[in-house]
């Protein structure tokens, strides 16, 4: 019997300390820290490699300032654990301890086994109608996930970040697995996993785009609901996060936590960031009438937001059930070991904050000095990289777009809808496109604050796709299993006179070209432009705009179908940003001069004249463009025109000599080399010249 199996046979554990919360290898032992305020005993469960058989329970045998300590000698990584928390099971008080439960550790970084949905994951038995249910004793051991213990070896060489600054950022929001499920140039057995994303075939096309950062949809270890689990169907998308350390053994094909390091690295290489959308304002343990799978078996009343009145039930800020409660000093502590985590040892460079009003939220709602905030704006490790929001949750203020505080940038679904009405429904207020065009200055121009705060985007996971929001009147969520009744239905989307898939030339004609303006707009907008992956392929879900559940080709990318002429196109834009610094200011435009003698901005009317105050309030008036003044001779002015009508409109070019550079009414086309005069653009296009040099002719 070796040293190890001796000590487990003995039950007994060496104190330890408190710190670090979690398992830590220290190259002699293991030193186990659990944070419980309200428990009364915490046992380790030790099992065997696999997971299946519970070797041992031994008791933490200290408790330090709220925090369950014991120290395991000559334990190694690899070891497999879990914890039963003993302490008053009293919802009315807020707590719901339950040791019959095996409880996943907060700060795990890897698992073993399967989840499995049982009855024994409730901590109560159904009771009978009007009384409240009863104490379960079943062992859920069987069925949950295990966590391991791991110790960091990894290589990382030379790794970088890429530093790319916000000016400089062209954000594409992808999924690990639908990207590469479908992909033919990636080998079979990487698609659909952190390897396949990091293979050279993915990686070319992210180059051939321009992409500076891809901002990967959750990758924190996730377990699908359990009324998705009846149907058949996964949480694909990932929001329904079970441990904030662990990257998502499913995306892996052996160690998840290796895997993601070299998928890392293989973008650094690229010289492309990684952003992860993080999910720190509610768990997968739903509401009072959830599972008991970690947090709410260890310290419900800390880690959850209670209704003060009825601390049986949960504050439901988020739509999920729960509200992780930040407020907490543990509660922000774990999320900020987390954060730090990612950056530190995972080497990413950024994340998007799902629904963060909850993170922002104290005891009288939502606060931009919160202690989240501060936090995050004080750490030095946290406060150099991107940090985006999503600025709203359900709860009671919850939508707080713009109020974020320094160092924040912001989801902007202004620009998101103000775009959709201009070019796919002809109802947007002209005066509104342009604050969006110009950076919402509006919303973010506040505590020096600079356009890079606007996140522009015009679809994101959740919704349509471009391809969808000109082919669909309505949502067609039937294959979620809930009768359609899922999914947003004010979509701002039109079919442009066919639902869905046609052969009809002149339809396909129309919804390409929009496509083509809209990402244009996207593009050509200050602020930090963020496309959906696979937009630029033409990629539909078939009219579904909550494919939350659909882990299958109606959301995996169909590589097969994509449109090169769209990702050529695409390509062009960015590589048209990046030329000229006017698309991608670091300060407010103003409408003032630049240093070359031309304002930084003119707005014009469809009269070729710089826009009146009486010309901005005329209803009905979808055509207008706009001038951005060259500010030194090697970037020249650029001229956009942009006709949402129905028919074709003729716009008068200002003087001086034009070559146009992007038409979306022309995409694969030579454009003319010079233009003077006027300009007729095609219903529901744009074009955009630059200003070239005037011709200067020797005398004989």
């Amino acid at each position: 019997m070796d040293r190890l199996t001796a000590l487990l046979s003995l039950g007994t554990l060496e104190a330890g300390r408190p710190w670090p919360l979690g398992a830590t290898f220290d190259g002699g032992g293991i030193n186990f820290a659990l944070f419980s305020s309200h428990a009364l005993q915490v046992q380790l469960c030790v099992f065997d490699e696999a997971g299946q058989k519970e070797l041992a329970r031994l008791s933490l045998p200290e408790y330090t300032d709220q925090v369950w300590h014991g120290y395991l000698p000559y334990a190694q990584p690899g070891l497999v654990y879990g914890y039963r928390v003993f302490g008053p099971n009293n919802p009315d008080h807020g707590h719901r301890f339950n040791p019959h439960k095996l409880l996943i550790d907060p700060y795990a970084k890897r698992f073993v086994g399967v989840f499995r949905w049982a009855p024994a994951h409730f901590g109560f038995e159904p009771g009978a109608p009007g009384r409240y249910p009863s104490f379960d004793k079943q062992d859920n051991a069987r069925d949950t996930l295990k966590a391991v213990v791991v110790h960091d070896d990894f290589e990382w060489g030379d790794d970088q970040p890429p530093a790319t600054a916000w000016t400089d950022s062209v954000l594409y929001e992808v999924h690990v697995k639908g990207y590469t499920m479908n992909h033919p140039d990636v080998p079979a057995q990487l698609r659909g996993t952190y390897e396949g994303f990091a293979s050279n075939a993915s990686i070319a096309h992210l180059k051939r785009l321009g992409i500076s950062a891809v901002n990967l949809l959750p990758v924190h270890q996730s377990i699908p609901e359990l009324h998705l689990s009846e149907k058949g169907l996964s949480n694909y998308w990932g929001y329904n996060t079970i441990s904030y350390f662990a990257p998502e053994a499913g995306l892996a094909r052996d160690d998840p936590v290796r895997e993601f390091k070299a998928m890392v690295k293989s973008l650094h290489v690229a010289g492309i960031e990684v952003i992860l959308d993080v999910v720190y304002n509610h768990t997968a343990e739903s509401d009072h009438n959830g599972p008991t799978l970690s947090f709410r078996g260890i310290d419900n009343a800390a880690y959850y937001w209670l209704r003060p009145a009825h601390l049986r039930y949960y504050e439901n800020f988020t739509g999920c059930g729960n509200s992780l409660r930040l407020d907490h000093p543990r509660t922000l502590q774990l999320v900020m070991d987390s954060l730090r985590y990612w950056v530190s040892d995972m080497h990413v460079d950024g994340f998007r904050f799902d629904l963060a009003t909850t993170l922002g939220r104290e005891q009288n709602g939502f606060d931009p000095r919160s202690g989240f905030f501060d936090c995050v704006h004080q750490d030095p490790v946290l406060s150099r990289v991107k940090l985006i929001a999503e600025p709203w949750d359900i709860g009671f203020g919850g939508y707080q777009m713009g109020h974020f505080p320094p160092g924040w940038s912001e989801w902007n679904d202004r620009f998101r809808d103000t775009s959709r009405a201009f070019w796919v429904r002809e109802a947007a207020y002209r005066g509104e496109v342009a604050a969006r065009i110009a950076g919402s200055s509006d919303l973010f121009k506040h505590d020096g604050r600079r356009p890079q705060a606007s996140v522009n985007f015009i679809t994101a996971h959740d919704g349509f796709t471009l391809h969808d929001l000109v082919s669909y009147n309505n949502k067609h969520n039937l294959a979620n299993g809930q009768e359609s009744q899922d999914g947003v239905d004010d979509n701002k989307s039109w079919n442009c006179g066919v639902e869905g898939p046609t052969d009809m030339l002149a339809i396909n004609a129309l919804r390409d070209r929009l496509k083509r303006s809209l990402l244009a707009t996207l593009v050509l907008s200050q602020g930090t432009p963020m496309l959906l992956g696979g937009d630029e392929l033409a990629r539909s879900q078939q009219g579904n705009n909550n494919a939350y559940c659909q882990d299958n080709d109606i959301s995996w990318y169909q590589w097969q179908d994509a449109d090169d002429s769209l990702i050529s196109f695409t390509a062009r834009l960015i590589v048209l940003r990046r030329r000229y610094p006017q698309l991608r200011r670091s300060r407010w435009l103003t409408g003032y001069s630049t240093a070359m003698g031309e304002k930084d901005i003119m707005w014009l009317s469809r009269e070729g004249t710089e826009m009146t105050q009486a010309q901005w309030e005329e209803p009905g008036r979808h055509a207008f463009g706009f001038l951005l003044g060259a500010d030194s001779p090697q970037h020249p002015a650029l001229l956009v025109f942009m006709n949402a009508e129905a028919s074709d409109w003729t716009f008068p070019l200002p003087p001086g000599n034009w070559r146009m550079v992007i038409d979306t009414a022309r995409p694969d086309e030579v454009l003319p080399e010079d233009a003077s005069g006027a300009v007729t653009l095609k219903a529901r296009s744009l074009v955009v010249f630059e200003k070239r040099a005037p011709v200067v002719l020797s005398s004989a």
